[in-house]
């Protein structure tokens, strides 16, 4: 395996948050809109209770006051919400698909969020399970969202021409990025993880990067939805150790409010906690045995096999 699972959940949840962050105003990782605070809920809720369960998600949505009005930004907050979906159903394509659509149902019945949604989560899955190929990726993704009204496939279609031709990215900016549309949003997404694979500070980057000669209209929020999808992407596929120690040490030092939760360091617990759970390790310091050394120990199963009592 090149990575962990645990690189890997932490660099898609990580990945996401900085490339929202990057967006407002330099390297302040200071995160703007808290595009990923539903995802935190979400998150949480697994980690509690070992499976997907919509009334809690929504319980635990309502006493944070969460707004789950329609806003401008409500749909990229869907798809970085169903984040903790993808990782936790990633080695099952079929469970994976039939829960994301349940989650789907808590907000809008949106056909391009719910494409968006697809698309984004079955990257993330191939990249978890060591199957992404760049050449096959969007093929394969396509076939994933299946047949549907929406834009996205032609769209992600066009990001593969672009691709295969070379071509720059200010050209593509102007292709894609004029309109806030979500359709653009996850192309440009591809297209800035797929042309930089190996490198997450520069997908990143392109993600958030605005020359305004190029791209006039283009919006904050547009900017900002487009990295922090980047961000899972590329956070997915090259894990945490492929983001920049720089920035991790930035954040560790800040130690700012993260989607939600008091801290940075609060954020990577509750990655640990979530890992954890996914992977059915029990950690005995929480319920010790008199007299059971327990200080070192770990116990390893297949995932929900042995549980909290």
């Amino acid at each position: 395996m090149r990575y962990s699972p645990i690189s890997r959940f932490k660099g898609t949840l990580l990945g996401a948050f900085l490339g929202e962050s990057l967006t407002c105003g330099g390297i302040e990782f200071h995160s703007c809109l808290d595009l990923g605070k539903m995802a935190v809920l979400g998150t949480q809720s697994l980690i509690a209770l070992g499976r997907l369960d919509l009334d809690d998600w929504i319980r635990r949505q309502q006493e944070e006051s969460v707004d789950l009005a329609a806003t401008d930004d409500i749909s990229v907050k869907i798809i970085i919400a169903t984040l903790p979906v993808a990782l936790f159903f990633h080695e099952n394509p079929i469970k994976l698909r039939q829960n994301l659509l349940r989650v789907l149902n808590i907000w809008e019945d949106d056909p391009v969020v719910r494409d968006g949604t697809l698309a984004v989560a079955y990257a993330i899955a191939l990249a978890l399970t060591e199957k992404l190929d760049p050449l096959t990726l969007i093929p394969q993704t396509i076939a994933f969202i299946g047949e549907t009204p929406t834009s996205i496939p032609k769209k992600l279609l066009r990001v593969q021409n672009l691709l295969e031709q070379g071509v720059g990215l200010s050209r593509v900016q102007a292709e894609f990025a004029k309109e806030e549309k979500l359709s653009n949003t996850i192309a440009m997404a591809f297209y800035c993880f797929l042309s930089t694979l190996e490198d997450f500070r520069l997908a990143v980057l392109q993600a958030t990067y605005n020359d305004n000669s190029q791209v006039q209209d283009t919006t904050p929020l547009s900017s900002k939805a487009t990295g922090a999808i980047t961000g899972a992407l590329s956070g997915a596929y090259n894990g945490i150790g492929g983001i920049p120690v720089n920035w991790q040490v930035l954040l560790l030092q800040s130690n700012s409010p993260v989607w939600g939760l008091t801290s940075f360091s609060q954020m990577l617990e509750l990655t640990d906690a979530f890992v954890a759970m996914w992977s059915g390790v029990y950690d005995l310091t929480l319920n010790p045995e008199e007299g059971c050394e327990v200080a070192l120990l770990c116990v390893y199963a297949a995932p929900r096999v042995i549980r909290l009592r």
